[in-house]
């Protein structure tokens, strides 16, 4: 698959994705995913629910947010190194650093005790990242350059 095969839409949501538009995403992506066929339909539906669990995170939904970065992850490994021009490799194992620390700051009673006035995600993880001395960045959607031979 080549990045022309994707629509422009789909160039939008992945740019709301980087920007921490995750909603607006899942809303951009969902409209795409529900006309697609396979495989593109799960691939679409794995960082869909990456973009859904990071809109969770962002309002304290720690348990959702596991769930669905859990879910994106398996759903997109049939899919790795790449896919198209997407590097899926790194959103899987950025998306997995994520889940991993979520998961150490609950075994940590870190995030039920966690009162956050803030919904902007850097802000949120450095907040977090501070009390716990944990390492969490949000993922982003990267591209490879597709050599065609």
């Amino acid at each position: 698959m080549t990045s022309e095969t994707f629509p422009l839409d789909f160039w939008q949501g992945v740019e709301q994705f980087n920007q921490q538009q995750f909603y607006a995403c899942h809303d951009t992506l969902e409209a795409i995913w529900m006309e697609a066929a396979q495989p593109q339909k799960s691939f679409y539906q794995g960082i869909l629910q990456i973009s859904v669990a990071l809109y969770h995170f962002s309002n304290c939904n720690w348990r959702g947010a596991m769930i669905l970065l859990g879910e994106g992850i398996g759903r997109l490994h049939p899919y790795l190194p790449d896919y198209g021009s997407i590097d899926v490799e790194a959103l899987v194992t950025q998306s997995g650093d994520f889940l991993h620390a979520l998961q150490e700051l609950q075994g940590l009673n870190q995030l039920e005790n966690q009162t956050l006035t803030t919904h902007d995600l850097s802000e949120m993880c450095q907040i977090l990242s501070q009390s716990a001395g944990i390492v969490l960045q949000v993922p982003t959607l990267q591209t490879r350059q597709v050599l065609d031979l």
